[in-house]
């Protein structure tokens, strides 16, 4: 016991003195990594409230709005990237590789999310009067900061480590419907809201969305441009796709896991599912016959 309780100390000990013999580097890219600690958990909550601000605040612009409600939104969405841009630098300069975390995938949808906001703010107080297009193309690409969720569902970092490998293909399946829904949504309504009458703000679009996805097509919203019907093409055949793949992994592991344990009747209660290593009945507790 003692030598156990040593090496515990041994070990906290060690983890102690990495933690003091860390640069400011290293320790800028252990926390912009961590989920486990205090702090590495906070900055991961506070990332994930400002993501959810920034999409609430996508939505919210595509309803009818007053004046002032707007300009407040786009000051907080101008506060917010400029949080993002910080912590984009933060994770470049704690990475151990610069280049390799320039191109990787989470950069670049990083980067995604903070370019609109930053070139709208570079653009002349003329565009938005003349060149409507350039705008909204600039929003449609504001759509894809729902991605930035992806970092924070990874195997090993989903809800910091505190639900089973079993759940964390759930979670996943359940987050990619939410992405595939809300992407389309926002695509849809950019493309029809100008020429199409039902579609008025993103609620419409997404009701579409979910229509179409699910195959229901009550008709009583149909796309009305070219660019609208290939949308919508795109997010059936993605929901037909990414949707069915995703529950296959899930109910592979749940098979994997089922042929894992061995029929064997508890003598006690009758449970018949145990480990392949189980002496005892994990319900009772009796000793399985065998053992």
């Amino acid at each position: 016991m003692n030598i156990r309780v040593n090496g515990l100390k041994s070990s906290a000990g060690e983890k102690d003195d990495r933690a003091r013999h860390r640069t400011f580097r290293e320790t800028v890219e252990f926390y912009m990594i961590d989920f486990k600690t205090p702090l590495g958990k906070g900055i991961d909550i506070a990332i994930i409230t400002l993501n959810l601000l920034l999409v609430a605040i996508f939505v919210i612009n595509t309803y009818d709005i007053s004046s002032s409600l707007r300009d407040w939104l786009w000051k907080m969405e101008v506060l917010i990237v400029g949080i993002f841009i910080v912590e984009y630098f933060l994770r470049l300069y704690g990475s151990l590789n610069r280049l390799s975390y320039v191109r990787d995938l989470y950069s670049i949808i990083d980067l995604v999310a903070i370019m609109p906001t930053l070139i709208l703010l570079a653009l002349p107080s003329s565009y938005f009067i003349y060149d409507i297009r350039v705008i909204q193309t600039l929003r449609v690409l504001m759509v894809f900061r729902i991605f930035r969720f992806l970092r924070f569902i990874s195997r090993y970092h989903l809800l910091f480590g505190t639900i089973s490998p079993r759940m964390i293909n759930v979670a996943q399946l359940v987050v990619s419907i939410i992405i595939i829904f809300f992407v389309y949504s926002g695509l849809f309504y950019f493309v029809e809201s100008p020429v199409n009458s039902d579609v008025q703000n993103f609620g419409d679009a997404f009701y579409f969305t979910v229509v179409a996805v699910s195959t229901v097509g009550f008709g009583d919203i149909v796309p009305a441009s070219d660019a609208g019907r290939f949308i919508t093409v795109a997010m059936i055949i993605s929901g037909i796709i990414i949707i069915p793949f995703q529950a296959a992994r899930i109910f592979r592991a749940w098979l994997v896991a089922e042929r894992e344990k061995k029929i064997q009747i508890c003598p006690g209660c009758g449970w018949d599912r145990h480990d392949m290593d189980a002496g005892y009945c994990k319900k009772c507790g009796e000793r399985l016959a065998g053992n």
